[in-house]
């Protein structure tokens, strides 16, 4: 029997949070730097953070460089190997194409996100890529976790570079 705190893929909602949380302290990181504040954690099976990402697109001049594939390269190397199976990714928002992709390819077991995104999200809004039926590797997904929270860092990080 599901008890009212299990989220639909068997964690709970309590622990999701508090994942999410240093996905958040890791995206306010970003304030240092002119990166949209995203910020990712990879979880190992025991529950353990083994890699800490945020987004360096702007400092390193990296088109790849959201906070989730910094996340899954600080992962694989901290686990000597690519596949991140039983792991969970933790980030503040949805996964775009690219890093919902990476994720699949590193056999990521569970992402967790907080904001939505309407614009470029690949794990339940604009596509859903992680669940797609002929993906040969898919992912469960719980979204929504401290959704305001982290939609809240957006939202101040656009109105403020709006001003200028």
């Amino acid at each position: 029997m599901k008890k009212d705190s299990e989220t639909p893929a068997g964690g709970s909602v309590e622990t999701y949070a508090a994942w999410l949380g240093e996905a958040l302290a890791v995206a306010s990181e970003a304030a240092s730097s002119e990166d949209v504040p995203v910020g990712a954690v990879v979880v190992d099976p025991e529950g353990v953070v083994i890699a800490r990402g945020r987004n360096v697109r702007e400092e390193r001049g990296d088109p790849t460089g959201h906070a989730e594939i910094v996340a899954i390269r600080e992962a694989a190397a901290a686990l000597g190997t690519w596949r991140l199976e039983e792991c969970t990714l933790v980030v503040t928002l949805e996964p775009c194409v690219m890093c919902a992709g990476a994720a699949m390819a590193a056999r990521v077991e569970r992402i967790v996100f907080g904001a939505w995104d309407p614009k470029a999200g690949a794990c339940g809004s604009v596509w859903d890529l992680t669940r797609d039926r002929l993906a040969t590797h898919r992912v469960d997904v719980v979204g929504g976790v401290r959704a305001q929270e982290s939609a809240a860092l957006l939202v101040d990080f656009f109105e403020s570079h709006r001003v200028r």
